[in-house]
């Protein structure tokens, strides 16, 4: 796809895409080597993070049975738990609280996954709405995957669970799992890939957009700011993260996003918003529910703030002329299939 075909495709797809929502991620709650996570010093900041989300008006929250760096593995799991049992029981019943189960090689067969949802429930306290396919084995174990959605089909059915989603799908694994799902009787409400201004693979993504539309399965924008990459602006790029991988991430992104950070900076000023949130309205604009990852509780209000108001056509071309000039992006995840 030429630069050119890519803005067009954009375009086209964001002109009738709906205006979705926002959630939050908590990959971060737990995870000492990306986000440097320290319990002593971050619980607290976090519980007054989830509140100040829940304030606002975000009822979308997304965690993984994986979260957490070693020892602290369910981590992200426990904490929300322990946040969400503080709750009245009316705002706990508002929330949809989303778990991914890891397809690990030990997790096989229609019960593959059973010790492992139990666990992420009894973490969660029952707060427990969604169950998503952490990732497709499409690619490397294909035998492993029929058998693992066939037990997660059984949980919805049997009223332990209400919801089912996938995550790290292309357009074509998401054709083939939701007829398999609607075989069934079972409703597949979610897929979850990676969507940002810096994201690869855009002719992949925008057919995921699209079917997605058509079968009706809401699509959740992970990263939407490129580990936060997107909400640097220009000048700022001294202040580099304190983990080696954001560090060498934002060494080679920084450079390469440079005029696209301009131009997000110029359209944040007009707005009188953040960039941040130019970055999560792209991905409204596009038909995606972004779900950035909180740890402040000023980065939740800044989140939700973006929910006041939506781009406009031209301000969407402009990021898209300037983002497809960048001659770096965010790496592809590893698990991500067709």
């Amino acid at each position: 796809m030429t630069q050119q075909d890519g803005t067009k495709a954009i375009m086209a797809g964001s002109s009738i895409a709906p205006l979705n929502g926002i959630g939050f991620g908590t990959w971060a709650w737990g995870n000492k080597a990306v986000w440097g996570y320290d319990a002593q010093r971050d619980d607290a900041r976090l519980r007054a993070t989830f509140r100040q989300a829940l304030s606002s008006g975000i009822n979308l929250i997304d965690t993984a049975d994986s979260y957490g760096t070693g020892s602290l593995n369910g981590r992200s799991e426990e904490l929300l738990g322990e946040f969400i049992a503080e709750l009245p029981a009316l705002r706990r019943s508002q929330l949809t609280v989303a778990t991914k189960l890891a397809p690990f090689p030990w997790r096989w067969g229609r019960r593959g996954f059973d010790r492992a949802f139990e666990a992420s429930r009894t973490r969660l306290k029952g707060q427990l709405r969604r169950v998503q396919l952490h990732w497709s084995t499409a690619r490397y174990a294909p035998w492993q995957e029929a058998g693992l959605l066939d037990g997660l089909a059984d949980l919805v059915l049997c009223g332990r669970v209400d919801e089912l989603g996938l995550s790290n799908l292309g357009p074509q694994g998401l054709a083939l799992i939701h007829g398999r799902l609607a075989k069934r009787g079972v409703l597949l409400r979610s897929v979850q890939v990676q969507c940002s201004l810096l994201a690869p693979a855009d002719d992949q993504l925008l057919e995921l957009i699209a079917i997605s539309r058509d079968l009706d399965v809401e699509v959740l924008a992970y990263s939407p700011l490129a580990f936060g990459v997107l909400g640097c602006a220009p000048g700022a790029e001294e202040t580099l993260p304190a983990t080696w991988l954001r560090r060498r991430l934002f060494r080679r992104l920084l450079p390469a996003s440079l005029e696209l950070r301009d131009e997000m900076q110029a359209i944040a000023i007009e707005r009188g918003a953040s960039m941040v949130q130019v970055a999560l309205n792209w991905c409204r604009a596009l038909g995606t529910t972004p779900i950035p990852g909180l740890r402040t509780p000023v980065q939740a209000m800044d989140v939700a703030a973006a929910l006041q108001w939506s781009m406009s056509m031209q301000e969407r071309q402009r990021l898209d002329v300037a983002r497809y000039r960048c001659s770096e992006r965010m790496p592809a995840n590893p698990f991500q299939s067709r």
